[in-house]
């Protein structure tokens, strides 16, 4: 057994799922798939609940004293923290996990992304606590980023090096299969809260479960995860494979300048990601006067279609390759970039076009985004490079998406979210093509 999985600093949940694998130590593909796909939905579910609650609950709840248009746009900036703390987190768990190993790591990124998620639930309002309200919210924001980090396990790379060269799409799109899932249990949990509640319940204790359910939900993908990296035979795969973690100092003395490709290939992807889940559920209850209930059962049928759309991508890429895919996608993106402001003003028949059309469009997209340029980072690199770039192209493409589409929709009109958009793919475009021009001279 490697030093990584034999340290005596091993979490109690982590010589848990030792003792469970005593008797079952062979991990097949499809358990790491299923591991990858549970460890993603809780992630994403997490981050979905606090999007939606930006939009639903916190201008009411913690910016009591200004306008709901400005208390929405406060609950973005806060919700963009997470991002701007990820790196961060990248840098942290790298050392806890090259000191003590990925479980110990997972373990705490786990229960610190749960924990900062269910703590939202018992935070008190700006009534009853004043701008101390506000300030445990953005700590329990930037724990979830911090945490988000951590959990990067590098599933997701072995999942898709030991995958057959004629396959690596269809392996690659698993792990994205997470993001709409988390976004249904979300968007399915505030539906049924905003249906079935009154507005002063939902707003003073309706709203708090979802939050307490993420512990839950983590505790579960925790033990789904460790259930395979505490395996030998798991530790075994990481080494041939040379997934292990190195300093963030080495990576970007060896391989810096795929950093910035990594970071800006994936940023179409990632913008339409908030633009067409949070920004316009804050759009269509600000501007139009729709039911927050039946724009997010909408929002939902929609996530049904990406997660169509993600499985398609992997077929897709298997044909032309995962860059021509993500570059395919880019096009379809700044082509639905002209038309997706006429739609999320066409009343209902537009909002419902604009949220199949997104939701397919962000699926063909999202499948291919996670690592597409990986492959360029040398083994001793790919395991943090990838968990690095991963957090850099969140920043820049999502971060402060939900934010930025509100201001310059609310001063400029929908139109400029359609330039935002558009200047998305053109990024990635770019990356794609210098990406291409450096294999070449290569």
């Amino acid at each position: 057994m490697s030093q990584e999985f034999a340290v005596p600093s091993s979490s109690r949940l982590e010589r848990d799922a030792r003792r469970i694998n005593a008797e079952h130590a062979k991990v097949a593909p499809g358990e790491i798939a299923i591991g990858v796909i549970i460890g993603r939905m809780s992630e994403f579910f997490d981050f979905f609940v606090y999007a939606i609650a930006s939009v639903l609950v916190f201008p009411q709840l913690f910016f009591p004293n200004v306008d709901r248009l400005t208390g929405t746009l406060y609950a973005f900036a806060i919700f963009a923290l997470a991002f701007l703390a990820r790196p961060i987190g990248s840098v942290i768990f790298t050392v806890i996990d090259r000191r003590h190993g990925r479980g110990v790591k997972l373990t705490i990124a786990l229960f610190l992304l749960g924990g900062s998620t269910a703590a939202i639930s018992f935070l008190p309002g700006y009534a009853q606590a004043g701008v101390l309200a506000v300030w445990l919210l953005a700590v329990c924001r930037i724990g979830q980023g911090l945490a988000l980090a951590g959990a990067w396990d590098g599933l997701a790379s072995l999942l898709a090096l030991n995958a057959p060269e004629n396959r690596r799409g269809w392996y690659a799109m698993m792990p994205q299969l997470g993001a709409p899932l988390g976004f249904l249990l979300a968007a399915g949990l505030f539906a049924f809260f905003v249906g079935s509640l009154s507005t002063a319940d939902f707003l003073d204790w309706g709203w708090r479960y979802p939050f307490f359910v993420a512990f839950a939900v983590n505790v579960v993908a925790l033990f789904a995860r460790l259930r395979l990296v505490a395996t030998e035979e798991f530790g075994r795969l990481f080494e041939r494979r040379e997934l292990k973690p190195v300093s963030v100092r080495q990576l970007i003395r060896g391989q810096g300048g795929y950093i910035l490709i990594g970071a800006f290939a994936p940023l179409a992807s990632f913008a339409m990601f908030h633009l067409v889940t949070v920004f316009p559920l804050s759009w269509v209850t600000l501007f139009e006067g729709e039911k927050a209930v039946s724009f997010l059962r909408l929002e939902m049928l929609g996530a049904c279609v990406g997660l169509l759309g993600i499985v398609a991508s992997g077929l897709i890429a298997d044909r032309i390759n995962r860059r021509n895919q993500l570059a395919l996608a880019a096009l379809l993106i700044a082509a639905f970039s002209f038309v997706a402001p006429s739609l999320l003003a066409g009343g209902p028949a537009g909002e419902t076009a604009f949220m199949l059309i997104g939701f397919g469009v962000l699926g063909l997209s999202f499948g291919q985004a996670a690592g597409a340029v990986s492959a360029n980072f040398a083994r001793r690199y790919r395991y943090t490079g990838a968990a690095l770039t991963s957090d850099l192209s969140w920043l820049l493409g999502a971060g402060f998406a939900p934010l930025v589409a509100l201001s310059l929709s609310s001063r400029f009109g929908l139109f400029a979210v359609g330039g935002y958009l558009l200047s998305g793919a053109l990024c990635t475009l770019v990356a794609l093509t210098v990406n291409r021009r450096l294999e070449l001279r290569e």
